[in-house]
């Protein structure tokens, strides 16, 4: 599968003091102007997701505790639609994911709580939650292995839309 998502590892410093890295610098990344950054902090067991939009650049991190990740290709003209990609993302790997427009993502906490950190890249103004698309977590016609059966949802996600 060729999911054109990109895989980024920072290089962290680690002491007996704990962990010193840079999340983004820019030249980084070309040709994208990141706007504006958001968080989200979860405890262990929270699944928020699956959304995205059509304009969106995503740079997703995990500055504290761990989550799994998952992308999932919501481009109708493309290959690898409703095809997706997991990633565990942690402050101790450094790994971060590049999401393009038109894709979803959704990430479930899997330490006691977790930092959800993105970074976002986009033209004119921001399309928040009234002009994005949510697809529910567990939608049989993707088949997502999220390893839990009764994650803890939001209302948005609990009532979102099966394919």
């Amino acid at each position: 599968m060729s999911i054109k998502i990109q895989k980024l590892i920072n290089s962290a410093f680690k002491d007996h003091r704990g962990y010193y890295w840079t999340s983004w610098k820019k030249g980084n990344i070309k040709n994208l102007k990141f706007k504006h950054d958001k968080f989200s902090l979860s405890k262990k067991n929270v699944l928020r997701g699956l959304h995205g939009d059509t304009k969106t650049w995503k740079l997703i991190s995990c500055p504290f505790g761990s989550f799994l990740l998952v992308v999932v290709d919501c481009n109708k003209k493309s290959k690898t639609y409703l095809k997706w990609k997991s990633f565990l993302l942690s402050q101790k790997n450094g790994v971060q994911i590049l999401v393009p427009p038109n894709y979803a993502n959704g990430h479930l906490c899997l330490s006691k709580e977790c930092l959800f950190h993105y970074k976002l890249s986009y033209k004119g103004s921001y399309n928040d939650i009234n002009k994005q698309f949510s697809i529910r977590w567990n939608d049989p016609e993707i088949n997502v292995s999220w390893k839990i059966k009764k994650p803890i949802l939001s209302d948005r996600d609990r009532k979102a839309k099966l394919l």
